[in-house]
């Protein structure tokens, strides 16, 4: 019986190494086809070039201290994908069944911006991982930053960071308050909820998120938290 049952738990191994090689070339050959489709440095220039374009001096430190608190907290220490985030993510939505933890670094989500925003396939996270990866290798960190609040969608059809604060605040990012920029630093997760537009006090209940990620990672004391909030 004990030889039986340890050739099962054999089989299953081998399928479920067979299983995972498979996802893994399959996201590698969706990641090599896109940048086929789309060389990655020349698809950067071009979004360099766009008249909304943003640079990281033009907008409150505040803001992009907002961002990376409640985006990826870890995203100076990593190289674009961040396994001990990945990790801890995958078991809360194992022992919650939900799929609430996303798991994705800024440089991940970099890289569905700009690539898999459509893609909805299961191999989609592995091809994220492969481009993540090369950015991590060809741009600074700054840049990364730079590039995804240039690329990320901010509802209303907003789709960088100069667009949504004109857009909700009219007026240009770095004139940004304390206030609104941590009311739109908590927008990307999920436009169609947290846009001020669509819902006020779920965004405001997003922003306190953003406030207490910024005081929990010493970006923010809670007095001043508290006056932002006010």
């Amino acid at each position: 019986m004990k030889k039986l049952i340890f050739k099962i738990l054999f089989l299953l191994f081998i399928i479920a190494i067979i299983l995972v090689t498979i996802f893994v070339l399959m996201g590698y050959t969706r990641y090599t086809d896109s940048l086929e489709d789309k060389p990655l440095e020349k698809y950067i220039s071009e979004i360099k070039e766009r008249k909304n374009y943003t640079k990281l001096d033009e907008v409150p430190k505040i803001y992009l201290d907002a961002v990376i608190a409640v985006e990826d907290h870890r995203f100076y220490d990593h190289k674009g994908v961040d396994l001990f985030s990945l990790t801890r993510a995958v078991f809360v939505d194992v022992t919650t069944k939900e799929l609430s933890q996303g798991g994705s670094t800024i440089t991940q989500q970099l890289a569905k911006n700009l690539y898999f925003e459509m893609d909805m396939t299961a191999t989609r996270k592995i091809a994220e991982g492969f481009l993540a990866n090369e950015l991590e290798k060809k741009y600074s960190k700054d840049e990364i930053l730079e590039l995804y609040i240039n690329t990320a969608y901010y509802g209303d059809g907003y789709y960088s960071v100069k667009e949504a604060s004109r857009g909700y605040f009219g007026k240009e990012p770095i004139e940004m308050t304390d206030y609104e920029a941590t009311l739109l630093a908590g927008v990307p997760n999920a436009p169609s909820v947290y846009a001020p537009t669509q819902n006020m006090d779920l965004a405001k209940q997003r922003q306190k998120h953003v406030v207490e990620c910024m005081v929990k990672y010493d970006y923010l004391s809670q007095e001043e938290a508290d006056k932002i909030l006010d």
